[in-house]
């Protein structure tokens, strides 16, 4: 008989986002009158910037011409597009990322999980916590940890704290660790790293042999100008750094998929008998066996982020957005509600109030004034208390949640 990847049944009972829903869709039903807000999941709800759908249109036409049209592409994708990443995400700001060390993907999240195929069994990783969930649940699925415990932490992970206590920072482990997520600006905490956090931690990679993942999904959300865009940025990062970024967040690209990630060719790691391998041939041959990579019409799109009328539409798009987090941030706290994040990031992060707990809270918002966000214990045992708020909706929808939620809550 077939046997199943019992590491599948360590999971917890559902991923967070799909429990979410449930409750809602439970909600919904019991009452179909009530007119819910959703500030929860991170999806956009803004249109695509017009200088894509202009292109994205011209990639059709021309997928109806055969002199024009494109079949299967590299899957490393189109060369046009990894030139003006390297040149206007990376170079322009001082860090030496070539084109051909970028891999065009269809999502972060995807390529966050799928990046340890090319890893062994025997490393210790390393998670902040809270944490995007991603991160832990593909590690469990892999194999690399044993069995969770009450409060949902897994054996073999490393949990690194990130509170209000050390600033929504991560700090440098006292152990050896092998691989380590770091997510900035951070999902769920909304918090930033200096180049100062962030050089800490290059030094310490290089000093261990380790790899640090660097979720950069929220970069453009960055508003401070001392403050670091990309890992890269950071003397020393190209030896022991992967980045991974998306147009999801920045030109609402969550409906059709495209992102990135990087790994410089000057990067290895230890094959089994002790020699360096370089990480950059490993990701290529996986890609390219187990990808097609993301389809000519949607490259296009992106392509057109990095023209004149794109730049300014994404940043039009990203300060709206930021917008709807200053107002979240200044409602919340107006109320007498701790919060933190939400100023170079689209997300709040909200102390719950009168001790709730972070799921009761969360259905305590749903069923008094119909507003949905996520609970941080969702995001591991350190988010228990918080809870996430998230920017990514109409500015309508946004003040009402605001007004319903301080008039109710107000501590």
């Amino acid at each position: 008989m077939a046997t199943v990847n019992d590491n599948y049944l360590k999971l917890k009972a559902g991923y967070l986002f799909p429990e979410i829903a449930r409750r809602v869709n439970a909600f919904a039903q019991a009452n179909p009158d009530a007119k819910i807000i959703r500030l929860g999941i991170g999806d956009v709800t803004e249109p695509l910037p017009e200088a894509c759908r202009t292109a994205m249109i011209k990639a059709v036409e021309e997928m109806g011409d055969r002199s024009t049209f494109k079949g299967y592409g590299p899957e490393q994708g189109y060369a046009w597009l990894r030139e003006k990443i390297a040149v206007q995400d990376f170079q322009a700001r001082g860090a030496a990322i070539e084109a051909d060390e970028i891999f065009i993907s269809d999502g972060s999240k995807c390529d966050s999980g799928n990046i340890l195929e090319i890893f062994g069994k025997n490393n210790v990783i390393a998670v902040t916590d809270p944490v995007y969930p991603v991160y832990v649940d593909t590690n469990v699925m892999a194999g690399n940890t044993g069995d969770a415990n009450e409060k949902g932490e897994y054996a073999g992970l490393v949990y690194l704290p990130v509170t209000a206590e050390n600033n929504f920072t991560a700090e440098i482990p006292t152990q050896k660790v092998d691989l380590i997520y770091l997510c900035f600006p951070n999902n769920p905490t909304g918090a930033t790293a200096t180049k100062e956090h962030l050089q800490a931690w290059v030094n310490y990679a290089k000093a261990n042999g380790s790899i640090i993942f660097f979720d950069a999904a929220y970069e453009a959300y960055i508003t401070d100008p001392t403050l670091p865009h990309s890992i890269y940025e950071i003397e020393g990062a190209r030896d022991c750094a992967i980045e991974f970024r998306s147009f999801s967040k920045n030109a609402g690209f969550t409906g059709t998929r495209c992102a990135l990630t990087v790994v410089p060719k000057n990067l290895t790691a230890k094959a089994a008998d002790g020699s360096n391998v370089e990480l950059w041939k490993l990701w290529n041959r996986r890609q390219s066996t187990k990808f097609n990579g993301v389809s000519y019409i949607v490259q296009r799109g992106a392509e057109a982020v990095y023209s004149e009328e794109g730049q300014a539409q994404i940043k039009a798009l990203v300060s709206f957005y930021l917008e709807n987090a200053k107002i979240i941030r200044e409602q919340l706290t107006n109320a007498g509600l701790k919060v933190y994040g939400g100023v170079n990031a689209p997300y709040v992060w909200v102390k719950t109030p009168n001790g709730l707990s972070s799921w009761e809270f969360f259905d305590k918002l749903l069923q008094t004034v119909n507003v949905v966000g996520t609970p941080g214990s969702g995001f591991g045992a350190a988010g228990e208390g918080y809870f996430r708020i998230s920017a990514f909706n109409s500015r309508e929808n946004v003040e009402e949640a605001m007004k319903r939620i301080t008039e109710k809550f107000k501590v």
